[in-house]
């Protein structure tokens, strides 16, 4: 026996996952977490007996349901599956999965289209982060067809338009959980090493990875198989979690790790983030949101080495290792400024529709759980 559960297989941005309508799933947490792992297929290197791509980008679901607040159309939970552990996060964001909520709500009728273009309010409500996300809806219907181009994702694709409005302290305290723009750490003989903790979306500690013996041009398999690298990363982190308030954050999926070097490509800055024990093929909407957002800071660990442009409103181009991600930022006069709006380009897709079937012995409806 086994229990289907409906659900729509999307991309959002550069990841995938299953999406869910939250009344189709256990209503306590315990039971829906068992759900998603069988789903998936954690815990597994392979995730061979589930939905999963054996990466944390491949790892992701999306649960979405109608708007509960006074002037929200939509509410998103994301959670990140852990492909070799039983374990389900649903504290950080995720941007890029952000961009496919809109799409599904549309795909399911929770949301009806507003003419040729769409805007609904979005909370996540991982971190009360609240977003207007634009589609393109001609003839009542949601498009993927159309030119925007996004690094990472082959083709081209309908524009999809994020608007964020409140990204400061998304997990932790405030912008700068240190209550500084710079620090400097002595871990396991290193050091010191300077960094920025921030989060504008996503808790983020950024270094320059010439302070660690690295170009910060490497590319992603080389990365990942410096054991040395990811060792001295990983003691950073523990390090940088205590500084940001976040306490023992050894098996958490944040803070992420950033090595940052002047841009290559006539971006702003270079980037490696690692997700944080993998680097990441690309770099996520949040992490890139967060990049950008150190980058007009001064003191930030990025003076010096991002270029960055003029003006009130400026778009900076954060390089990645499979291409470049755009951020809009807008920032006020203050001192140091704030960032008073984000905004960036994403691309979704409806993958396939059908339902996810797990184990009986995992959830049957209506039956007890264990």
């Amino acid at each position: 026996m086994q229990t289907p559960i409906p659900c729509l297989f999307m991309r959002g941005g550069t990841s995938r996952g299953p999406f869910f309508n939250e009344a189709d799933l256990p209503p306590d947490v315990p039971s829906r977490d068992r759900v998603l792992l069988a789903a998936m297929g954690s815990p597994d290197r392979r995730q061979i007996d589930g939905l999963g791509g054996a990466h944390p980008l491949t790892s992701k679901v999306g649960i979405v349901r109608r708007g509960t607040r006074p002037g929200v159309d939509l509410e998103f939970l994301f959670a990140q599956v852990v492909v070799d552990k039983p374990v389900v996060d649903t504290t950080p964001n995720c941007g890029n999965m952000l961009a496919a909520v809109v799409p599904f709500a549309l795909e399911t009728g929770m949301v009806s289209a507003q003419g040729e273009r769409s805007t609904f309010r979005v909370l996540t409500r991982n971190t009360d982060m609240l977003c207007d996300i634009t589609v393109q809806t001609p003839g009542g219907r949601v498009s993927y067809e159309g030119d925007a181009r996004i690094d990472g994702v082959p083709g081209t694709s309908a524009p999809i338009k994020i608007n964020f409005l409140d990204t400061a302290g998304s997990v932790c305290a405030g912008l700068l959980p240190s209550g500084r723009v710079r620090d400097a750490l002595t871990v396991q003989g290193m050091g010191p090493i300077e960094v920025t903790c921030i989060d504008n979306g996503m808790p983020l500690v950024l270094m320059r990875a010439a302070d660690l013996g690295r170009t910060g041009l490497e590319g992603v398999a080389e990365l990942n198989a410096d054991t040395e690298l990811k060792a001295r990363l990983e003691a950073l982190r523990l390090a940088c979690g205590q500084l940001m308030g976040l306490g023992d954050v050894s098996a958490k999926t944040y803070p992420k790790m950033c090595l940052i070097a002047p841009p290559a490509a006539g971006g702003s800055l270079a980037t490696r983030c690692f997700i944080p024990h993998v680097c990441h093929d690309a770099i996520g909407v949040l992490a890139a949101v967060t990049v950008a957002t150190a980058c007009v800071l001064p003191g930030s660990i990025a003076e010096g080495i991002a270029v960055v442009p003029e003006g009130p409103v400026r778009t900076l181009s954060v390089e990645h290792p499979s291409g470049e991600f755009s951020v809009e930022l807008e920032t006020d006069d203050g001192d140091p400024p704030a960032v008073k709006r984000a905004a960036l380009l994403r691309t979704a897709r409806l993958i396939m529709r059908g339902e996810v079937m797990v184990p009986a012995s995992i959830w049957r409806p209506g039956a007890q759980s264990r």
